[in-house]
């Protein structure tokens, strides 16, 4: 069997590195995302976190498909009239519809192709995949156990694809037990399906300090705050620690 990249090229299709000004589109399942295409180069579609089952389109208009593992590409064609030496090339401007199978969701694309450089369009799982994912994940797990899992993936820098970003607090804190400190937010997750959210703060302070994590059950931190943990209790001067705190629903 033929790669994906030996049949682009049998179709004429050379497979070229993109474009240092390609651009990066992000759709969801379960509605319709108009886009731009380049109509001459190569454009990437990238499944997050799973498969391209299934591309179709019309197979009629002139363009080619290919799709292996969790990548597809997509390539209108270009025609070409040679006229006595002088050769015509006519670009594809009609827009087209595909539809896009991806981790068990369909992924509506309406395509406007447009002469631009090549597009990535990363097809990102929407809040019921996620929450698949999430049960699929954690379910297995007790509470307390899931807010440990949250915890390490925070501190170990491996969060899961299925949890979701939420934009963090953009001025530091500062707490009633711990006035001298400043606690800014790093990042913020929430993981949908499993009523948690959790943040990851960094903890400074001014001079030499033995941190208590029960001095973090602070309200400025989230209503229903389910865990605290510190990386480190000892601080001096200018030292940072990194704080992760598991609440119950979104965090405020």
């Amino acid at each position: 069997m033929h790669s994906p990249a030996k049949r682009l090229l049998a179709l004429g299709l050379a497979l070229m590195p993109l474009p240092a000004m390609a651009q990066t589109i992000v759709a969801l399942p379960d509605q319709t995302s108009t886009i731009r295409l380049s109509n001459r180069d190569i454009n990437h579609v990238i499944c997050a976190g799973g498969e391209i089952e299934d591309v179709k389109f019309s197979a009629e208009k002139a363009i080619a498909v290919e799709k292996a593992g969790r990548d597809a590409w997509i390539k209108f064609l270009v025609r070409e009239i040679d006229d006595a030496g002088a050769v015509t090339r006519t670009f594809v401007t009609v827009a087209s519809e595909f539809f896009i199978t991806c981790n068990g969701a369909v992924y509506s694309l309406y395509a406007e192709p447009s002469d631009i450089p090549a597009q990535t369009v990363t097809l990102q799982p929407g809040s019921a995949q996620r929450a698949q994912a999430n049960e699929e994940l954690l379910g297995p797990l007790v509470e307390e156990e899931r807010a440990v899992s949250i915890t390490l993936s925070m501190l170990q820098d491996r969060i899961p694809a299925s949890f979701t970003s939420v934009a963090p607090r953009s001025s530091p804190l500062r707490l009633g037990l711990l006035p001298d400190a400043s606690i800014e937010e790093r990042r913020r997750i929430e993981v949908d399906g499993s009523g948690l959210s959790a943040s990851e703060y960094l903890v400074s302070v001014a001079g030499d300090t033995l941190l208590d994590e029960r001095s973090f059950l602070d309200s400025a931190l989230g209503a229903n705050i389910f865990a605290v943990t510190l990386d480190r209790s000892n601080l001096s001067a200018g030292e940072t620690a990194r704080l992760i705190v598991v609440r119950r629903g979104a965090g405020q």
